[in-house]
């Protein structure tokens, strides 16, 4: 069966970006719509009242940037492709993107890789390694070539 209804999870960064273009040809070819979602981890906070308040104003405007990138990415290809749900959230970005696409009942996640190897994987971990993993669906993962990434960097 042929998805028709593709999860694109994005951070906002070029990669993703990518992910999200491959998405939209893909799409294009398959008649299916792409629902966009952005999580925004947000640490546990051990500091006093006060600075919760700063904490709480300075992801309201993380919250508010984000939306606004999102909504942007998905404006930008409204004419080509079907846009579903334009959706942020807050949390594990792991958990919050299966449960995503458990929600929308996606037949596919396309979703780009950050190449990580070694210490900096072992620590941070990798969100596109579990949800392949764990995924309801399959699972397409973009990765930028080292020739592109070049490129990009030296831009």
């Amino acid at each position: 069966m042929l998805p028709k209804i593709i999860l694109v999870p994005t951070d906002l960064s070029d990669r993703a970006e990518q992910a999200l273009d491959y998405a939209c040809e893909l799409a294009k070819n398959l008649g299916a719509t792409i629902h966009l979602v952005n999580v925004v981890g947000i640490p546990s906070l051990g500091i006093p009242e006060l600075g919760l308040a700063v904490a709480s104003t300075t992801i309201d405007q993380i919250m508010l940037d984000n939306q606004t990138a999102l909504d942007k990415l998905a404006d930008a290809r409204r004419a080509s492709v079907n846009i579903g749900q334009v959706m942020l959230k807050c949390g594990d970005a792991k958990d919050l993107i299966l449960e995503t696409a458990q929600e929308i009942g996606a037949d596919l996640i396309v979703m780009s890789t950050h190449g990580r190897h070694g210490l900096s994987r072992a620590l941070l971990g990798s969100v596109a390694e579990t949800v392949v993993r764990s995924s309801p669906c399959p699972v397409l993962t973009v990765r930028i070539s080292a020739d592109e990434q070049a490129a990009r960097d030296a831009a």
